[in-house]
């Protein structure tokens, strides 16, 4: 059984009480989890606002030093993240072992060099003198992240806060909490200095919510859902609190006649059914011209129908387990409204046959959904699972129409060779992120996020570091005459 434990002034540490930690994939309890609440936040808290004074001055190529050490351990521990990862989430192991462990080495390099070669402004004011600025650390940051992407996406906030000279107070997800306790070992085994990186685990209800009203914790990164965001939102204003949110997604895909379909299609499957649909870019609905929709309805049924969902320890496995029973059923609901709507149900929707190892975990087959007006609560509401909708459309004024006819607004993919049309919807789309002819192409010197109920904010290079400092003007005044 693995015993979990929070991390502060360079220690771990127990709590009096705990949770479960569940594998989804299989249904079988891993071990224990620590249920913090406002003694454990505060304890971290005190840590890591010791620690500011000392790291906020470390010389940049110092913390760089050590965020390219943390890099390298991750890099060194790939097939033990990896495993951890698809324990504690239920993803294919391929797909952590290739993709995300990896992601959460690059943001550490990327970081450890982007700190590097942050700049500030200087300007000669004429008559007057010179004004520049000076990007200092706002102090103790809190970093909320999901289960979803976990040890990739607690990197990427971390990663930048202590680039900056922040020291931090970070919340994983309680349902994925064991990559982020083994960076936490990396942490010591480097030498990061004790209280600059704290981890609190737990509910979001109780050391979440600690965490965001804490008082010497400024500032608050969130990924998580809309509903949640708001509360942090609403906690956070009143303290003053700098707060970066990125939120829910109901992302389309905007599939042209002449688009290539035999790039278009096997993106937009992936698209849908990433890291099965537990990704806040995946794109559940994919808007067809009317003129190719029946061709393309055909070819992607097939598709979807022929991933391969089972053990994610299986090397074939392309889909695993949704995150939790909780989460199961919820998505299983979406699907049971759906056809209550009128939809007709393509594809999934089921459970698949499973190996014996799994066959008390929450799999759920690729669906897919057509029929369904534009409007309806399926194609307005996140569902985060296997579940794609198809709908048909006539031109771009119409596309546009219900591409942004949604609450949220994070990301849009759009597939057509039409270099003009790509420009225009590109402009027109009310996201933070458009992919045109791909999907999920990240480059990390580009700022991430959304509008509308998708967030606030931007992550990513310059982005980040700025999010995590505050800029001081400073205004020195002299003559213009050079003496005799």
């Amino acid at each position: 059984m693995r015993r979990i434990r929070n991390f502060f002034a360079g220690a771990f540490h127990d709590t009096p009480s705990t949770l479960d930690n569940v594998n989804p994939a299989t249904g079988e309890v891993l071990g224990t989890v620590p249920d913090s609440d406002a003694v454990q936040v505060d304890q971290a808290a005190q840590a890591a606002r010791a620690a500011f004074p000392a790291w906020s001055k470390t010389p940049i190529a110092e913390r760089a030093r050590l965020l390219e050490a943390l890099a390298t351990k991750i890099e060194q521990h790939t097939e033990e993240l990896a495993r951890l990862e698809v324990e504690d989430s239920g993803k294919p192991l391929t797909r952590a072992r290739t993709l995300e462990i990896p992601r959460a080495a690059s943001n550490f390099r990327f970081f450890a060099t982007a700190i590097q070669n942050f700049h500030s402004e200087t300007y000669r004011t004429e008559g007057v003198g010179l004004n520049y600025t000076l990007n200092q650390p706002r102090g103790v940051a809190g970093c909320i992240s999901p289960w979803n992407l976990p040890l990739y996406l607690f990197t990427w906030k971390i990663a930048p806060a202590l680039a900056a000279g922040c020291t931090v107070v970070a919340k994983p997800s309680e349902l994925t909490p064991s990559t982020a306790e083994r960076l936490c070992a990396f942490a010591q085994e480097v030498g990061l200095p004790p209280g600059v990186l704290n981890v609190v685990h737990g509910s979001g209800a109780k050391a979440g919510a600690a965490l965001v009203a804490h008082r010497s914790i400024n500032t608050i990164s969130f990924t998580g859902g809309t509903a949640t965001g708001a509360e942090v939102a609403r906690v956070a204003a009143p303290l003053f609190k700098k707060v970066g949110l990125e939120l829910g997604g109901k992302n389309p895909t905007l599939v042209f006649a002449d688009a290539d379909l035999n790039e278009a299609l096997p993106a937009c499957v992936q698209a849908a059914f990433g890291n099965q649909g537990q990704i806040c870019l995946c794109g559940s609905r994919i808007l067809i011209e009317e003129s190719i929709y029946e061709t393309f309805v055909e070819k992607f049924v097939v598709l979807a129908r022929n991933l391969v969902v089972g053990d994610p320890l299986d090397p074939a496995t392309q889909q695993g387990s949704l995150i939790s029973k909780a989460h199961w059923e919820k998505v299983r609901s979406h699907v049971e409204r759906a056809v209550a709507e009128g939809g007709k149900l393509l594809c999934g929707g089921t459970v698949p046959s499973l190996p014996e190892r799994c066959k008390n975990g929450y799999f759920l087959s690729p669906t897919v959904i057509a029929g369904l007006d534009p409007k309806c609560r399926t194609n307005q509401e996140e569902i985060f699972g296997p579940v794609a909708t198809l709908l048909p459309f006539r031109g771009e004024r119409e596309v546009l129409a219900i591409a942004n006819g949604v609450e949220y607004g994070l990301s849009a993919s759009l597939f057509t060779t039409n270099l003009g049309r790509a420009h225009r919807l590109a402009e027109a789309l009310e996201c933070g992120t458009v992919w045109v002819n791909c999907w999920l192409v990240r480059d990390l010197r580009v700022p991430f996020g959304g509008v509308k109920s998708s967030g606030v904010g931007r992550e990513g290079g310059d982005h980040a570091l700025r999010f995590f400092t505050d800029p001081k003007t400073v205004c020195i005044r002299y003559s213009d005459e050079v003496p005799a």
